[in-house]
Parts: structure tokens; C-alpha cells; sequence
């Protein structure tokens, strides 16, 4: 009988001391991490010239101030639609117009102002020079906002390529980090990145098509009869944790 409590004990002293050990096997690893980040720079070639028509129109009458308007603006888009160029509607507006009289020292309303806006980008500048030299001079048309920016079919790969640097970036940091610990650094656990692209300011023409241009921007210029623009700068930065070894 001593005998049978002396072995039940042992198995059970021997199952608890499995059951520590098993428990410290399957208890969680406490992982160290290293937080850094990392950046890259780079631009992106603008490779799309775009344009703003704007129709505006202004008569007593609403209906017919809307309806001149309509017919202009389709009449130009007729015509874009036979060129090799992006096009959308960006704006479309009536309202009253007043303007401050002087002499009489109070606001006279002149009329329904209708306004359709129409922006107009191509792959060449030719195209955008065809266009304004089309519709130059003609009544209730005016230009506004030339300028050059970066498509996203070329945006695309350059910031993808930006991104890969920036992590390859944050990692070297790591490693520079770890070392110091006399450890190296591990698979990678997390990451956040953020996305700028700036062009640079370009103030806007009010009407190209009825003056030469002289203005000088960083965006977009006039330079010797041709657009001169600067590339689109991107900045990629990302914040990444990686696994210490």
C-alpha cells in the first residue's frame, strides 16, 4: 500500500514537472523590435500638357444665357473629340451678375452669366497649341491654366520603384541599429508609408489665347515659343518595425 502511494506520487510529481516544462515551451516568445524609417526622393517627368476652355456667356434671360453657353461648349467638344486628347467638363454654372456702379454708388445687375469649363490635356504640346490657335479670338471662349503635370500611368511605377528605396532605406537603419547590440536584424513586421508629390507653384493666365504669354513659372512656362517644365518631385517616407536576431 506505502509501496502504490509512493508510485502514484512520483507520476504525479513527474506529469507537474512535464507540465512546467511544456508550459514553457509553448509560452509565447517575447519578441524585441527595432521602429525606424526610412526615405526616399526622386521626381517623375511630366509628360501631359493640359488646358482649361471656359464658354462664358451673359444675357437677361437665363434660358438664353444657358442655352448660348450649351451650344458653344458642344461645339468644342465636337471638335476635341477628332483630336488625340483627355477631355472632361469641370464646371458648370449660372448665376446673376452684378457689378458696382460708381456714379450711382449701388450694384446693377447686368444679366444671367453662364460659365462651362472644359479641361484638355495631351500627350503633345502641338495638340494644346492646335487647339488654342483653333479657337483664338473667338467669342465667349477663353483660356486658362496651361500647364504640364505627370500622368499616373507614369507616376506609377516610379513611386512603387521610390517606395521599394525607402524600405531598403529603413532596413540599412536597422541594420546599423542591431549591429550596435551585437544582434542583426529579422523579417520585417510592419509598415506605413506616406506619398507627397509637389509641383512647383504656377500662377494662372487668364486668357491665353487673347495675349502673349510672358509669364515665367516652375511648373510651366513660356520659354523661346516653347513650354519649359520642371519634373513633379516625389517623396515617399516609411515607418517600419523590424523583427531584432
Amino acid at each position: 500500500m506505502k509501496k502504490s502511494f509512493i508510485w502514484m506520487g512520483s507520476v504525479i510529481g513527474a506529469g507537474a514537472v512535464l507540465a512546467l516544462v511544456f508550459g514553457w515551451l509553448e509560452r509565447p516568445r517575447e519578441v524585441r523590435t527595432v521602429s525606424v524609417s526610412g526615405e526616399c526622393l526622386t521626381t517623375a517627368p511630366k509628360d501631359r500638357t493640359a488646358i482649361t476652355l471656359r464658354v462664358t456667356t451673359l444675357d437677361t434671360s437665363a434660358a438664353v444665357s444657358m442655352k448660348q453657353a450649351t451650344a458653344k461648349a458642344t461645339e468644342i467638344t465636337e471638335y476635341l473629340k477628332k483630336q488625340d486628347v483627355q477631355m472632361q467638363t469641370t464646371d458648370f454654372n449660372s448665376y446673376e451678375k452684378s457689378e458696382w456702379n460708381r456714379e450711382l454708388q449701388k450694384s446693377e445687375t447686368l444679366g444671367i452669366e453662364t460659365s462651362i469649363a472644359i479641361e484638355v490635356s495631351a500627350a503633345s504640346i502641338d495638340t494644346i497649341e492646335k487647339i488654342l490657335t483653333h479657337f483664338a479670338g473667338q467669342p465667349n471662349v477663353y483660356s486658362e491654366n496651361l500647364r504640364m503635370f505627370t500622368s499616373n500611368e507614369t507616376m506609377k511605377p516610379i513611386m512603387e520603384k521610390c517606395l521599394g528605396t525607402a524600405v531598403e532605406n529603413a532596413r540599412t537603419r536597422a541594420d546599423a541599429l542591431t549591429a550596435g547590440d551585437g544582434r542583426h536584424t529579422g523579417k520585417m513586421l510592419a509598415v506605413s508609408y506616406d506619398v507627397n508629390t509637389r509641383s512647383s507653384y504656377q500662377p494662372l493666365a487668364s486668357n491665353f489665347m487673347r495675349a502673349s504669354v510672358k509669364e515665367s513659372a516652375d511648373a510651366g512656362a513660356y520659354v523661346g515659343g516653347g513650354l519649359v517644365a520642371k519634373d513633379t518631385e516625389v517623396s515617399v517616407t516609411v515607418s517600419a518595425t523590424f523583427e531584432i536576431r
